[in-house]
């Protein structure tokens, strides 16, 4: 679960992160990284997308200052991935909202990846 975040770190079950994460509904963390600054393209999302996720969660910064690219956002849509754009703080809470929900309503973990950029 994540516990918190706020500019520049998440804390995932105890543990501080302090560059962009991807997290997974195994609660595997991965570093993600951009190739260019606050842009998301196919590669930045590429590996979430070979997980075959029911849903992808993108958080763009604090501020929202990340952009999605369109391409990027039509890759993960066609491969039949739900596709969440929000705020850092607020895809965080959605992240945790959707995996914890899940497991009560449905019986089962929903499949769902973070991508969280945690600064601007």
């Amino acid at each position: 679960m994540i516990e918190e975040y706020n500019f520049g770190y998440i804390i995932i079950d105890g543990k501080r992160y302090d560059n962009d994460i991807e997290m997974r509904w195994t609660n595997e963390v991965l570093l993600w990284s951009f190739k260019e600054k606050h842009l998301i393209g196919i590669e930045e999302v590429k590996r979430a997308v070979g997980q075959a996720p029911e849903t992808i969660i993108i958080g763009t910064g604090k501020s929202g200052l990340a952009n999605v690219t369109k391409e990027a956002q039509n890759f993960i849509k066609n491969n039949g991935i739900e596709l969440i754009i929000d705020k850092t703080e607020e895809a965080v809470r959605t992240f945790n909202i959707m995996k914890e929900d899940s497991l009560e309503e449905e019986g089962r973990q929903r499949q769902v990846i973070g991508l969280f950029h945690l600064t601007c």
